[in-house]
């Protein structure tokens, strides 16, 4: 692809490299596929490409997402919610917005492999050194990181070390200037359940914004599955997990939660609640997916 979506011509750039290079490949199938995007950049291959129907999995809201262009991705969604022939939305809040515009959408959370991460088989060399409690995020770190609640924690920690493991894409540079932060940098997937068991409290410290609140995030039943106490910003997507962690909406709130469950650990009546996580398996929601899909078959 041609990395820029803005002016017309790289549209039409980009229409024409990747119409000339799924052509060919769906030309060989033996029938029409189903076409499935999770981003709207295929706008201009709706209608262009020979494909049977197309599918809208909604997952973000990208025309609020840090660094991309904000009215090009909202008019190429336009078009994705006008066009697609069947749309499955992972929150709630993405469902209201897909409404708004008239269409309706199938709701599909995103899922977890619990087992994955209660029996972790790696260890991160790196956090030897760290002084403990260890109090990690992992995930993107980016403009959506709250730079007051985390100030607001590294500051008033007496002891213990914060985390953040992850690609960095343009955040607040005051991160980089706070005490007791450590970052990893990128880590492979398979070791995130052993930062988990080195960890005393998972945090999400997330600004309460637009793109955030459209965020159905992965890591939200991660986290819950790991065993660890979690904190998180009171945002629409972890309100229906209240009753197994802590919502919290101010940097003071943010701070005084998390040196509670320093102090707790995870609450009896959190680590009940998560055992709705049993019925939120990966596989349970592929079988879903696969159900919506061939239902558009027969349209």
């Amino acid at each position: 692809m041609w990395p820029w979506l803005t002016r017309k011509i790289d549209r039409r750039l980009n229409r024409s490299l990747l119409v000339r290079q799924l052509g060919s490949v769906i030309g060989a199938m033996h029938e029409p596929p189903i076409a499935i995007t999770t981003l709207p950049v295929v706008a201009d291959l709706m209608g262009r490409l020979p494909v049977a129907k197309w599918v809208y999995y909604c997952v973000d809201d990208f025309g609020e997402w840090p660094g991309l262009d904000r009215e090009t991705m909202s008019k190429m969604e336009e078009t994705v919610v006008a066009r697609a022939d069947l749309i499955i939305a992972a929150s709630e809040n993405l469902q209201a917005r897909i409404k708004s515009v008239g269409r309706d959408s199938h709701l599909l959370t995103h899922g977890v492999d619990v087992d994955f991460w209660i029996t972790p088989n790696q260890t991160v060399g790196s956090l030897d050194e760290l002084e403990r409690p260890l109090i990690v995020f992992w995930g993107v770190i980016d403009r959506r990181m709250d730079t007051a609640f985390v100030q607001n924690l590294a500051e008033q920690l007496t002891h213990g070390t914060i985390v953040l493991a992850g690609p960095e894409q343009e955040p607040d540079s005051a991160l980089a200037r706070l005490p007791r932060i450590h970052k990893t940098g990128s880590l492979p997937f398979a070791v995130l359940p052993a930062l988990a068991r080195e960890a005393s409290v998972l945090i999400m410290p997330y600004v309460d914004e637009p793109v955030t609140r459209a965020m159905q995030p992965l890591k939200l039943k991660e986290y819950l599955a790991t065993g660890k106490p979690v904190v998180v910003r009171d945002l629409p997507a972890n309100r229906d997990w209240a009753d197994a962690l802590d919502l919290v909406s101010t940097p003071e709130q943010f701070v005084r939660a998390v040196k509670r469950r320093l102090e707790t650990g995870l609450p009896p009546e959190h680590r009940q609640a998560r055992g709705r996580l049993a019925h939120e398996s990966w596989q349970s929601k592929a079988q879903r997916f696969e159900e919506l899909i061939r239902s558009v078959e027969t349209r």
